[in-house]
C-alpha cells in the first residue's frame, strides 16, 4: 500500500514518508491507494482484546512498511494508563437507551488525544525508519482543542519542533488557558488576528509557499502538520469505530454483521472521515450522520452537492466546529469520484478562487448513501444539555449535544432505529459556562475555576485534574500576530 496526493502529483509514498511530509507538494492530501479489506471473523477477534491491542490489529493494515514491533511500541507509548483516565481509553457510557463514545478521556480532555497521543510516536518512529536528519517543525492551526493535545502530544519531543496558530478571541478560556501556559523546550503558541478559516488558510498557505520551504530546507529545517490533513492524526481515529462496534458485541447489545450509526460532530470533517474509511473496509456502518452547528456549510452541502463558504461566519458555543473549509473533505471527494485528481485539483482551485463549488448530481446522490446532516444553532444546543441531564442525570458538552440533537432529528426524519451511537468529542469542563448556563446556573462574575467547582456538583465524574491545575500554571505564550504576516512568525520562532 503506497499514499498518493489528491491533487495528482508524482509523490507515491510509504506510510512513514507520508506521516513526515503531512501535505502533499502540491497542496494536496495523502490518501491511501486501497481501501484494506477485513471480514467479520476479523472484526469478532477484536472483543476480548484491550483498546492497545485492538489498535495494533487496525494500524496494520493501513501502516504496512511499520513493523509490528514499532507499531505495538507506539501505540503502547500513546495509550499508556498513565495518559488516560480510564483502561477502556474510549469507553461507551449508557445514556437512557443511547450509547455515547466518550472520546475525551485522555491529557487534554478533547476527543483530539485519541490521534496527537499516537501521531509523534509515529513520526519519531518514522524519522528513525527513513534516516531523516532535518529538523520538523510542525504547523498548526487550531480551533481550540487540536492545539492543546498537538502541544501535549510534541513536547520535548527530540527532532520536532511544534507551533500552534489559534484564532485570537476564537476559543474558549480553558482552551486558551491550555495552550498559553504549555510547558515544553520545543513549543510555541500564537494567536492569529482573524477567524479560524483565517488561520488554517495561512498555515496551508505556509505550506504551499515552495520558495519559503526550499529558504527553511538549507537550514536543515522541513515542515509537517498535526492537523488532520497529516495522514499520521487520521489513522489512529479509524481504531476507535472499530473498538466501538467490538464493545457493543461484548456487551450483547448488537449481533455480529448488525449495523450500526454513529452521530459526529463535525468542523474539519476528519473525524467522520475516519468513520468512512472503517465503513469502506467492512465495518458494518449503516449511516454516518453529520452534525454542524450555526456554521452549517457541511449540512448544505451534503444536502445540495453545492459547497459554499461566502457565508456570514458564526461564532457559537461549540467553537471547535466554528469551520467554514472542512479541508478533510477532499479525501472523501477523491475517494467517491474513483481518484479523480484532475476533478479534485479544479474544485479546490475553485473553492480558493471563488469560495464555492459544485460536484453535481451523481457525486452527491452517491456520498447521500453513507452521509446524513443536520445542525443545530446554540439555543437548541443548551436545551438539548439540559433535557439530557434532567432526564438521565448525565453532563455533556457542547459539541456532543450538537451530536445527540441531529441524531434525534434523524430518527425522526427518516423513521430509522438503527442503533446509533453519539460520538462525545469533549469533556463538559472544558466549557464551563456554556455549559451551566444550559443548566441554568448564573455564571456571571464566575471565574472558569469557581466554574469547574461548580459544574462539579452537577456531574458524576469529577474534573479532570490537567483542567483543575491551570489555575496555578504561568502563562508561557502571549504572541499575537496577522494573518499575513504568520510565515514571518514561523521564522522568527524557529530562530
Amino acid at each position: 500500500m503506497k499514499y498518493v496526493s489528491t491533487r495528482g502529483n508524482e509523490q507515491n509514498l510509504q506510510s512513514a514518508e507520508a506521516i513526515i511530509a503531512g501535505i502533499a507538494t502540491d497542496g494536496g492530501l495523502f490518501v491511501p491507494t486501497e481501501f484494506p479489506q477485513i471480514d467479520m471473523d476479523f472484526i469478532e477477534s477484536l472483543v476480548d482484546l484491550t483498546y492497545q491491542q485492538r489498535a495494533v490489529k487496525v494500524l496494520r493494515t493501513f501502516l504496512v512498511d511499520y513493523t509490528q514491533a514499532e507499531i505495538e511500541a507506539c501505540v503502547n507509548g500513546a495509550y499508556g494508563c498513565d495518559k488516560f483516565d480510564t483502561q477502556k481509553i474510549a469507553p461507551l457510557a449508557e445514556v437512557g437507551a443511547a450509547d455515547v463514545l466518550e472520546l475525551w478521556h485522555g491529557p487534554t480532555s478533547a476527543f483530539k488525544d485519541m490521534a496527537l497521543q499516537l501521531l509523534p510516536q509515529l513520526m519519531s518512529t518514522a524519522l528513525k525508519k527513513t534516516g531523516e536528519k532535518d529538523q520538523i517543525v510542525i504547523l498548526v492551526a487550531t480551533s481550540g482543542d487540536t492545539g492543546k493535545a498537538a502541544l501535549e502530544g510534541f513536547k520535548d519531543v527530540d527532532q520536532i519542533r511544534i507551533m500552534v496558530f489559534y484564532p485570537n478571541g476564537g476559543v474558549s478560556k480553558m482552551q486558551y488557558l491550555q495552550m498559553a501556559t504549555q510547558p515544553g523546550s520545543n513549543v510555541a503558541v500564537v494567536a492569529v488576528k482573524g477567524n479560524f478559516d483565517d488561520t488554517q488558510t495561512g498555515v496551508k498557505k505556509i505550506f504551499g509557499d515552495q520558495d519559503f520551504k526550499v529558504k527553511l530546507k538549507a537550514k536543515g529545517v522541513q515542515l509537517s502538520s498535526a492537523n488532520s490533513i497529516n495522514w499520521g492524526r487520521l489513522v489512529p481515529q479509524i481504531v476507535y469505530y472499530f473498538s466501538t462496534y467490538a464493545d457493543l458485541l461484548q456487551q450483547k447489545k448488537i449481533t455480529l454483521g448488525e449495523k450500526i450509526n454513529f452521530s459526529v460532530p463535525t468542523g474539519n470533517f476528519g473525524n467522520i472521515l475516519a468513520g468512512y474509511y472503517a465503513k469502506n473496509m467492512g465495518l458494518p456502518i449503516h449511516k454516518l450522520i453529520c452534525a454542524s452547528n450555526t456554521n452549517n456549510v457541511l449540512t448544505d452541502f451534503l444536502q445540495s452537492g453545492i459547497y459554499d463558504r461566502n457565508r456570514e461566519f458564526f461564532k457559537t458555543i461549540t467553537p471547535s466546529m466554528d469551520i467554514l473549509i472542512s479541508s478533510n473533505l477532499e479525501r472523501l471527494l477523491y475517494h467517491v469520484t474513483g481518484g479523480d485528481t484532475n476533478q479534485i485539483d479544479i474544485w479546490m482551485k475553485q473553492l480558493s478562487s471563488e469560495g464555492k463549488y459544485a460536484v453535481g448530481d451523481s457525486y452527491i446522490k452517491e456520498i447521500q448513501e453513507i452521509f446524513w446532516s443536520g445542525w443545530a444553532d446554540d439555543e437548541k444546543t443548551k436545551e438539548t444539555i439540559r433535557k439530557v441531564y434532567d432526564v438521565d442525570q448525565y453532563v455533556m458538552d457542547t459539541h456532543t449535544a450538537v451530536a445527540w440533537q441531529v441524531a434525534e432529528e434523524y430518527k425522526k426524519a427518516t423513521g430509522d432505529l438503527t442503533r446509533t451511537v453519539v460520538v462525545s468529542t469533549a469533556s463538559p469542563y472544558k466549557f464551563n459556562d456554556s455549559v451551566l448556563n444550559a443548566l441554568g446556573r448564573e455564571i456571571k462574575g464566575k471565574d472558569e475555576f469557581a466554574l469547574l467547582a461548580d459544574l462539579e456538583s452537577f456531574n458524576k465524574t469529577k474534573a479532570p485534574a490537567g483542567l483543575a491545575q491551570l489555575r496555578v500554571m504561568p502563562v508561557l505564550h502571549s504572541s499575537v500576530c496577522d494573518k499575513e504576516t504568520m510565515a514571518a512568525m514561523v521564522e522568527a520562532k524557529i530562530k
